[in-house]
């Protein structure tokens, strides 16, 4: 079994109609390649029919990861979490203490996380560091450039 992870409705919904795109339609235009190639004559020197099959492999991959993961999904409830530290899709708002630079982000899980978006992977190095803190704590990160301190401004749920 693989690793619960915790979800917005909004998240899990766009991974659900994700799926349902490759079920329906992904499969339909690989069937329609495939044909297209078989039409072609010899399968033994058709290097069309040998990728539309390969492509097939990958695309039946996807979608057996893809159920995987919204098998082990969870919708997260936040009625029910310690609202008062960070933790998954909180939104917190931190300040470099080195340059005094603020910035907000929202964690999420790993296949919900967009850097433009401002929302982070509870996984990277910034989501474990702030993890379990408090406002007015101080979190030291392990970015590349070395080890960063931010100070916990604000955290909404």
């Amino acid at each position: 079994m693989g690793q619960v992870q915790y979800y917005t409705e909004e998240g899990l919904k766009k991974l659900k109609d994700e799926l349902q795109e490759l079920k329906t339609k992904g499969r339909q235009d690989i069937a329609k390649q495939i044909a297209e190639a078989r039409d072609k004559g010899d399968l033994s020197e058709n290097a069309e029919y040998d990728a539309a099959k390969d492509a097939q492999g990958l695309l039946e991959l996807k979608i057996a990861k893809l159920e995987g993961v919204i098998g082990n999904a969870r919708v997260l409830d936040n009625s029910k979490m310690d609202t008062s530290k960070v933790g998954i899709l909180c939104t917190v708002k931190i300040k470099n203490v080195k340059n005094g630079m603020t910035v907000t982000y929202t964690l999420v899980s790993e296949e919900e996380a967009d850097l433009k978006a401002n929302k982070i992977s509870l996984a990277s190095p910034f989501g474990k560091g702030l993890l379990g803190k408090k406002v007015g704590e101080v979190a030291q990160i392990n970015a590349p450039a070395g080890v960063v301190e931010f100070e916990v401004l604000d955290i909404t749920y």
